[in-house]
C-alpha cells in the first residue's frame, strides 16, 4: 500500500490536492458565512413569532439511550494485509459507531479497539456481485475477465460489505442467513443514525450549513437531492470536495495504474481513501476556524437583530414584494404545467409506505406492552415490573424489533418521477421517515413510562396494576395516533417541497437568476448580513407551490386517508399537566422496582447476591438491547428446543386478552420475550384453564438511568477525532487499519 501511495500521491500531487481542496473550501465557506447571518435572524424571529405547530401529545426523552450499548456480538472481518478473515468482537455504543476488537478477551482487558467505523455515507451490500459491479463502475476499464479471481473472495454465502464512494470499504461475513439479516439490521441502524449527523436542535449552525451546501451546489448548476448530504458537517464538506476532486483524480491517475484489473481496483480504493483522509483533515481545520469566527461575532449580530427586528422584517418584505412581482407570472405557469399535475401521485407514493410503517410502530408497541403485561401477571406483579420496563424502555433502539417498521419504507418508489424532478435517490426520504418512526416509538414509550410511574405511586395490587397498564396503554395510543398524523403530514409537506423546489429553481434559472443582482440595491447596508436576495427569491418560489402542497395534504386528511387527522382536529382529553411530569429525574426501573427479597432471593451479603449484582451491572454495561447476559454470541438461538410460539398479530393478541388471565397463574417456564434474543425467549403464557374466575382482560416503556459503561466509545460528534475516555480506560481513537494492521487516526 505504501508503494502505491508514494508512487501516485507524491509531494507534488499532494500539494495540488491541498490547493484544490483549499479553493473549494474557501468558496463554500463564503456561502456559509453569508448563510449564518440569515439563519441567526430566522432563528430569533422564530423565537418571537412562534410556529403555530400543533402541540405534541407525547413526551420526548431528552437524552435517549445515553451511555448504553445498543448491540454486541462477533463477526468475521476481512484483513487487507493478510487477505484472511478474522473473527472480531464488535459492539455498537449509543452513538452508533461500530467498534471492532481483536476478540472479546481484548475488550474485557480494555485493550484499545482495532477500529471504530463511522458509517455515515456507507451503503450495505449483501452480495459480492453487487460489490464487484460498483467497483467496476467506479473505475472504468477495470472489469475483471470472466473466470479471473475477483478482488474479494468470501468464505461463506452471507457477506455484508460496507461500501463508500470515497472512503475505505469494510468486508464482513456471517455463517448463516439469519445472522446476516440480523447484522444487516444493526449496521443499517448505524448508517441511519450516523447519516443524521447534524443535530436537529442546532437552530443556527445546522440550517446555515445545509443552506450553504444547497447554494454552493446550485452555483455549480447542481440541483435536486444529494445522496452524500450525510454525516456531520466535516464529513459532508469532505464529500462536497470529493464530488469535484474525485473525477479529476480518476481521469488523471486511472490510466497510470498498473497490474490486472483486480489489482488496479484495489489500488484505486487505497488512493481514494488516502485522498479522502487528506481532504477530511483539511476540511475539519478550515471549518472549525470559520465556525469559531462567526460564533465570535454572533453576540454583536444578535444585538443588531434585537434592536432592528421590525425594520429588518419590513425591509425583507419590501424586497420579497419586488421579487414576487417579477417572477410570479413565470413561476405560476411553471407550477401549473410542470408540478401541480404530479403532486397527488407523489403524495400517494409517499403516503402508502410511510403510513404502513407508522401503523407497524403502533402494532409493535401494542404487542410489546401486552407481552409485558402478561409477563407481569404471570411472574409476580410489581416485583418483576422493573426488570421488564428496563428492557421495554429501549424498544425504539432495538434493531430487530424495529426492523419490521423500517422495512415498510423500502417499497417507496417514485417511478417516472425521479428523472422528471431530478431525484437521484429515494434514500433521503426513506431514512427521514424511519428516523421519525424511531422518534415516535420512543416518545410513546417515554410517555407510557411517565404515566405508569404516576399510577404506581398509588400502590396498586397485581390486578389493579394489570388494569392500570391497560388504561395507560389506551391513553398513549390515542396520543400516538394524533402525533403520528401530525408528524406524517409535516413529513409529506417537506418531502413534496424537497422534490419540487429544486426542480422549479432549475426551470426558472435561465430567465430569472441573471436578473436577481439588480434587487440587491433594495437592501439597506446595515441589514445585508441578515437578508440575501437569493434566499428571498427561493422563499418566493416556495410560496408559489406551497399552497398546492398544503391543499393536497389537507384533502388527504379530510378524506381520512391512511388515518390522517384534519388540521382542525384537537385532542380535548389531553393531559394538561403531563409535560410537568417529565421534568423530574429519569426513572431507574432496575433500582426502584427490582425484585428485592422474598421467594428465596439471596441476601445482599451472600456471595450469590454479589454474583447476581455483578451480572446485573454487566448486563447494563455489555449486554445490548437485544442480548441477555446468558447468551453466547448475540442473537444466537439456543440449540435446545424452540420456545413456545407467540401470537404475532394484534388480532391474535386481542383474542388472548378477551379470554382474560388468572392472577394465580404460575410463571412461564422460560425467560422473557422483551429484550432477549430472538429464538431464546419464550413468549408469555396464559394461565391454565382450571382455577378461579379469570381476572380482567389486558389489552410502553422506559429508559433506565445512565450508567458508566466502561468500554471506550466513539465520540458523540462522530468526527473521527480522538475520543476522551474515563480515567480507568484507555483513550479510544476513531481508527481504521492500514495494510499493516496498525491503527491510524481518521
Amino acid at each position: 500500500m505504501g508503494d502505491v501511495l508514494s508512487t501516485h500521491l507524491d509531494d507534488a500531487r499532494r500539494q495540488h490536492i491541498a490547493e484544490k481542496t483549499g479553493k473549494i473550501l474557501t468558496e463554500f465557506l463564503q456561502f456559509y458565512e453569508d448563510q449564518y447571518g440569515v439563519a441567526l435572524f430566522n432563528s430569533m424571529r422564530h423565537e418571537i413569532e412562534g410556529t403555530g405547530l400543533p402541540q405534541a401529545q407525547l413526551l420526548w426523552r431528552k437524552v435517549p439511550l445515553d451511555e448504553r450499548i445498543v448491540f454486541s456480538g462477533n463477526l468475521f472481518q476481512h484483513q487487507e494485509d493478510s487477505k484472511k478473515w478474522r473473527n472480531r468482537f464488535s459492539l455498537v455504543p449509543h452513538n452508533y459507531g461500530l467498534v471492532l476488537y481483536e476478540n472479546k478477551a481484548a475488550y474485557e482487558r480494555q485493550v484499545p479497539p482495532r477500529a471504530v467505523i463511522n458509517s455515515a455515507g456507507y451503503k450495505i451490500l449483501t452480495s459480492v456481485d453487487q460489490y464487484l459491479e460498483l467497483i467496476g463502475n467506479s473505475l472504468p476499464g477495470t472489469t475483471a475477465k470472466s473466470g479471473s479471481a475477483p478482488i474479494l473472495k468470501c468464505p461463506t454465502q452471507f457477506p455484508l460489505i460496507l461500501w463508500h464512494p470515497y472512503a475505505r470499504h469494510y468486508y464482513f461475513c456471517m455463517m448463516t442467513e439469519a445472522e446476516q439479516d440480523k447484522w444487516q439490521a444493526v449496521l443499517q441502524d448505524c448508517i441511519r443514525h450516523c447519516n443524521n449527523g447534524i443535530p436537529e436542535d442546532s437552530k443556527v449552525e445546522g440550517p446555515a450549513f445545509t443552506d450553504a451546501i444547497r447554494m454552493y451546489r446550485q452555483s455549480k448548476e447542481l440541483y435536486g437531492t444529494w445522496e452524500m448530504l450525510c454525516g456531520n458537517e466535516v464529513q459532508i464538506l469532505s464529500n462536497l470536495v470529493m464530488e469535484e476532486l474525485g473525477p479529476e483524480l480518476k481521469a488523471e491517475l486511472g490510466p497510470r495504474l498498473k497490474g490486472k484489473p483486480q489489482e488496479r481496483q484495489r489500488q484505486w480504493i487505497q488512493i481514494s481513501d488516502a485522498v479522502y483522509r487528506m481532504v477530511y483533515e483539511q476540511a475539519k481545520a478550515r471549518f472549525e476556524e470559520v465556525l469559531s469566527k462567526v460564533q465570535q461575532v454572533q453576540p454583536a449580530m444578535q444585538a443588531v437583530i434585537r434592536t432592528d427586528m421590525d425594520q429588518i422584517i419590513t425591509s425583507k418584505e419590501h424586497l420579497a414584494s419586488k421579487i414576487r412581482a417579477f417572477i410570479l407570472p413565470k413561476a405560476e405557469v411553471c407550477v401549473r404545467n410542470h408540478v401541480q399535475p404530479y403532486i397527488p401521485s407523489i403524495l400517494e407514493a409517499l403516503m402508502v409506505p410511510t403510513s404502513q410503517g407508522f401503523t407497524e410502530v403502533r402494532d409493535v408497541f401494542f404487542k410489546e406492552v401486552t407481552d409485558m403485561n402478561l409477563n407481569v401477571i404471570n411472574e409476580g406483579g410489581i416485583d418483576k415490573l422493573g426488570e421488564y420496563m428496563e428492557k421495554l424502555s429501549r424498544l425504539a433502539y432495538h434493531p430487530l424489533k424495529m426492523q419490521s417498521c423500517y422495512e415498510k419504507m423500502e417499497s417507496l418508489r417514485l417511478d417516472g418521477l425521479q428523472q422528471r424532478f431530478d431525484v437521484s435517490s429515494t434514500s433521503v426520504f426513506k431514512q427521514r421517515a424511519q428516523i421519525h418512526m424511531r422518534e415516535q416509538m420512543d416518545n410513546a414509550v417515554y410517555t407510557f413510562e411517565t404515566l405508569l410511574h404516576q399510577e404506581l405511586g398509588k400502590g396498586p395490587t397485581k390486578e389493579e396494576l394489570c388494569k392500570s397498564i391497560q388504561r395507560v396503554l389506551e391513553r398513549v395510543l390515542k396520543k400516538y395516533d394524533y402525533d403520528s398524523s401530525s408528524v406524517r403530514k409535516r413529513f409529506f409537506r417537506e418531502a413534496l417541497l424537497q422534490v419540487s423546489i429544486p426542480f422549479l429553481l432549475k426551470k426558472l434559472a435561465p430567465t430569472c437568476k441573471s436578473e436577481l443582482p439588480r434587487f440587491q440595491e433594495l437592501i439597506f447596508e446595515d441589514f445585508a448580513r441578515f437578508i440575501l436576495v437569493e434566499n428571498t427569491y427561493e422563499e418566493v418560489v416556495l410560496q408559489t407551490v406551497m399552497k398546492d402542497i398544503l391543499q393536497a395534504v389537507k384533502e388527504a386528511a379530510v378524506q381520512r386517508k391512511h388515518n390522517l387527522y384534519r388540521d382542525s382536529m384537537v385532542m380535548h382529553n389531553s393531559d394538561p399537566n403531563l409535560h410537568l411530569l417529565a421534568e423530574g429525574a429519569p426513572i431507574d426501573w432496575g433500582e426502584e422496582y427490582s425484585n428485592s427479597g422474598g421467594g428465596g432471593s439471596p441476601s445482599p451479603s451472600t456471595p450469590e447476591a454479589a454474583t447476581l449484582s455483578e451480572k446485573r451491572r454487566r448486563a447494563k454495561q455489555v449486554v445490548s438491547v437485544v442480548q441477555d447476559e446468558e447468551a453466547g454470541l448475540p442473537f444466537e438461538a439456543s440449540p435446545e428446543s424452540p420456545p413456545p410460539a407467540s401470537p404475532d398479530s394484534v388480532t391474535e393478541i386481542q383474542g388472548l386478552l378477551a379470554q382474560g388471565l388468572r392472577p394465580e397463574s404460575p410463571p412461564p417456564a422460560g425467560p422473557l420475550l422483551n429484550g432477549a434474543p430472538t429464538g431464546e425467549s419464550p413468549q408469555p403464557k396464559a394461565a391454565p384453564e382450571a382455577s378461579s374466575p379469570p381476572a380482567s382482560p389486558l389489552q410502553h416503556l422506559l429508559p433506565g438511568k445512565a450508567v458508566d459503561l466502561g468500554p471506550p466509545k466513539p465520540s458523540d460528534q462522530e468526527t473521527g477525532e480522538q475520543v476522551s475516555s474515563p480515567s480507568s480506560h484507555p483513550a479510544l481513537h476513531t481508527t481504521t487499519e492500514d495494510s499493516a494492521g496498525v491503527q491510524t487516526e481518521f
